[in-house]
């Protein structure tokens, strides 16, 4: 993999029931394609973030820390369909 290649949308162990890897993992196939950085972009939870800034910087790798947020077109309660619009979109969140 090119060494200028970096994952912008990535479910880790946070992710219930979607992300598969664990971020040891993670950095250890990161350094493997020597990518310079790498996100992690969880459903709806930074958990994770902690633990993976510290594995992250240790491995040198730059960490970008994300989230993959819902949005819906009304409020969270209202649990009518809105006609002409889908129930929900999923956005990704970088910093």
């Amino acid at each position: 993999m090119s060494d200028s290649f970096v994952h912008l949308h990535l479910h880790t162990e946070y992710s219930l029931l979607d992300g598969a890897v664990r971020i040891g993992d993670l950095m250890s196939k990161a350094l493997r394609c020597k990518m310079p950085a790498v996100a992690m972009t969880d459903h709806g939870n930074l958990y994770g973030a902690i633990d993976f800034y510290k594995q992250a910087t240790k491995a040198g790798i730059k960490p970008i820390i994300g989230c993959e947020v819902y949005l819906a077109p009304g409020s969270m309660h209202d649990k009518k369909k809105v006609p002409g619009l889908p129930n929900a979109h999923h956005l990704t969140l970088l910093a």
